[in-house]
């Protein structure tokens, strides 16, 4: 075999292996993008459920306060309509 065959095929070997080397860096970025992206769409859905639980807590001590007013005001009530029976 003559040196330029030898030297062609060697060549050719290393523009296969990096061809292959290509694919496999393209293919990591990919899932380095899907990787981020899901991290992101995961870093959106915990804020907002972190809203919601924060507008929940919220909602929950306002009906607490109006109930334990509720509460108070039927008391006092209740004792103005006993004593003013009395």
């Amino acid at each position: 075999m003559s040196a330029a065959v030898v030297a062609a095929r060697r060549a050719r070997q290393w523009a296969v292996s990096a061809a292959r080397e290509a694919d496999r860096l393209i293919e990591e970025a990919r899932k380095e993008a899907k990787s981020e992206d899901r991290r992101r769409r995961m870093k959106q859905t915990l804020a907002k459920t972190g809203r919601v639980l924060r507008a929940a807590g919220r909602a929950a001590l306002i009906a607490a306060v109006a109930t334990g007013i509720a509460a108070v005001q039927a008391e006092r009530s209740r004792g103005k309509l006993k004593s003013g029976r009395g």
